[in-house]
C-alpha cells in the first residue's frame, strides 16, 4: 500500500483507508476523499498545533476525521477513543476545535439571501420545481434530544419528556438550508422558538430585502411571497401543493439525521456544546449537496421523497425514522388574522381554477 506523510507524522488509520477502492473512506467520513481535502484546506490552521519538545502535536488530518466520525455515527468519545488512539479529553478538545472551525470556513455555503434578487431565484425555483409560487422558503424546527443539563431544572424538558434544544431552519426549493437557529430551550413553544431568531427579528424589522408583493400567475390580486409551513387545510387541492412544498424541509431534516446520525440518539452533551454540533451538521449538509464530488453519495438515489404519476414515493430516510431523537415540534395550533384567511385563500383559488398538474382534475 502505497504511505505518505501528513503534517509530519506517520501514516494514521484514516490516511490509510483513503487509499483504498472500496469505499470505506466514503463511508467512515461521508464524503468523497477529495472533499475531505479541500474541507481540511479550509480548516488546517485553525485547528492545527505545533509540536513541542514533550509532545508530537495531533494532526489536523485526524482532528478532521475523528470530528466527522462523531457526526456520522454518534459514537461515545470512549468508542472513539479506541481506534484513534487518542483521549477522551483529547477527543472532546478536537471535536468542538473542529466543529467552530467548519462553522467559520462554510459560511458562505448556508447563507441567507439578502437581495430580492435572491429572493426570487428561490421563488422561482420552487414554482419550477413544486408548482407553488411566490414561495421563498420552507420552515419547519426539531428538537434534538440532549442528555439533562446541570442545574437547568425544566428549561430543556419537552413535550416528549425528553431534554432538547430546538433547530429552527428554512430550506429553499433545493433542500439547502438558508437559515438555521439552534439552542433555544425545548420547552419553549413552536411559534416561541420562531419569534426568538434573529430571522423574525429582521422579518419584522423589514429588514430581508424581499421581493414587493405580486399577484400569482394569471391572477390579478397582489399577494406577498410567503414562507410555508405544516398546517392543516380543508381544501384538498391546495392542502396538497402546500405539502408539497412543505415535504422539501421535511427531506433537509431527514437526511440530515439519516447521515448524521448523531442527531439520532441523545447527545452526551450541555447545551452550546450540542448546538455547535447541530449547526455544524447544517453546514456540512449544504456543503455536501453543493459539492459535485460528494452529492450523490450523500443524496444517493432513492434517499428523498419522489413523485411518480402523482403518488409520493417515500425516500429511504423515513425507514430510519423511529429510531431518531430528531424529534418534530408539536403543532399547538395557531389563531390567524384575517389577513392570513386573505392569503390562504387567494392561494387556495389559484390552486384550484389553474389546471396545472393532470390528476387535478379527478379530484371531487
Amino acid at each position: 500500500m502505497h504511505r505518505r506523510k501528513l503534517d509530519n507524522v506517520g501514516e494514521t488509520m484514516t490516511d490509510m483507508q483513503k487509499q483504498e477502492e472500496s469505499g470505506q473512506f466514503q463511508n467512515f467520513c461521508r464524503m468523497a476523499p477529495e472533499d475531505f481535502d479541500h474541507l481540511l484546506s479550509l480548516t488546517s490552521e485553525k485547528i492545527r498545533k505545533s509540536s513541542t519538545n514533550f509532545r508530537d502535536s495531533i494532526p489536523a488530518y485526524d482532528k478532521l476525521a475523528v470530528t466527522l466520525r462523531f457526526l456520522a455515527t454518534g459514537d461515545s468519545y470512549e468508542s472513539l477513543m479506541y481506534f484513534t488512539k487518542m483521549s477522551k479529553s483529547t477527543i472532546c478538545n478536537a471535536i468542538s476545535e473542529v466543529c467552530a472551525a467548519i462553522n467559520e470556513a462554510l459560511q458562505d455555503y448556508a447563507k441567507t439571501p439578502s437581495t430580492e434578487e435572491e429572493w426570487l431565484s428561490i421563488a422561482q425555483e420552487f414554482n419550477e420545481k413544486w408548482n407553488f409560487p411566490n414561495c421563498i422558503g420552507a420552515v419547519d424546527g426539531k428538537h434534538c434530544v440532549i442528555q439533562a443539563p446541570i442545574n437547568s431544572g425544566s428549561d430543556y424538558f419537552n413535550y416528549k419528556s425528553t431534554f432538547s434544544v430546538v433547530l429552527m431552519a428554512i430550506v429553499d426549493a433545493n433542500y439547502n438550508f438558508i437559515f438555521a437557529d439552534i439552542g433555544c430551550q425545548g420547552r419553549i413553544s413552536d411559534g416561541g422558538v420562531f419569534r426568538n431568531t434573529s430571522f423574525y427579528q429582521k422579518l419584522q424589522n423589514n429588514e430581508l430585502n424581499l421581493p414587493n408583493d405580486q399577484s400569482l400567475p394569471g391572477r390579478q390580486q397582489n399577494m406577498p411571497f410567503v414562507f410555508v409551513a405544516d398546517d392543516a387545510s380543508e381544501k384538498r387541492i391546495y392542502n396538497y401543493r402546500l405539502s408539497r412544498a412543505r415535504r422539501i424541509v421535511e427531506n433537509a431534516f431527514g437526511i440530515l439525521s439519516a447521515v448524521f446520525r448523531v442527531l439520532r440518539k441523545p447527545m452526551l452533551l450541555q447545551p452550546d456544546k450540542a448546538s455547535l454540533v447541530v449547526i455544524t451538521c447544517v453546514y456540512l449538509h449544504n456543503y455536501l449537496m453543493k459539492r459535485k464530488a460528494s452529492r450523490k453519495l450523500y443524496n444517493s438515489p432513492g434517499m428523498m421523497d419522489r413523485i411518480e404519476d402523482d403518488v409520493v414515493i417515500p425516500g429511504q430516510w423515513r425507514n430510519m425514522d423511529r429510531l431518531s431523537s430528531f424529534l418534530p415540534l408539536p403543532n399547538t395550533g395557531r389563531r390567524h388574522t384575517l389577513q392570513c384567511e386573505n392569503i390562504r385563500k387567494e392561494f387556495s383559488d389559484y390552486f384550484n381554477l389553474t389546471n396545472i398538474l393532470p390528476w387535478q382534475n379527478n379530484i371531487a
